[in-house]
């Protein structure tokens, strides 16, 4: 069965909401960061940092994307945005979407990225295993 995080923008966060372009602008900044830290070290990093390509298909226009791993070691991870009504309240989302046949890389990387996109955002963190980060400012 799929596991699936979210990113639920809740108040304190630094958005409301975020379009799948924004996301994979995260992504690709994300992988730009890795880059830089590569250089510093001398070591290709980003290459094993963010093992995938972000691919699209047709009929998740708008509303999902795909990491696609370029190695054996990692296969996919599906990310898309959403929301839902919480007393009379709209709350958006990002999902994180691991299928069936994800390995235990996909896992990692889906946590590693859930929990950079959740503190650049200030989010609140559904984790794969149900627990529950708070990235937001609380009082």
């Amino acid at each position: 069965m799929a596991q699936s995080a979210y990113i639920k923008f809740v108040t304190g966060s630094t958005v409301a909401a975020l379009t799948l372009d924004e996301l994979k602008e995260r992504l690709l900044h994300y992988r730009e960061q890795l880059s830089q830290t590569a250089k510093q070290l001398g070591w290709e990093y980003d290459e094993a940092g963010f093992p995938y390509t972000i691919e699209t298909k047709p009929e998740g226009e708008g509303k999902w994307f795909y990491l696609k791993g370029i190695n054996p070691l990692y296969k996919y991870i599906v990310i898309g945005v959403g929301n839902e009504q919480i007393q009379e309240k709209e709350q958006h989302y990002v999902q994180v979407v691991l299928p069936d046949d994800a390995t235990h890389g996909d896992k990692s990387k889906g946590n590693e990225f859930c929990k950079y996109l959740s503190k650049l955002l200030k989010a609140e963190l559904h984790l794969f295993n149900g627990r529950i980060m708070y990235f937001n400012p609380r009082k």
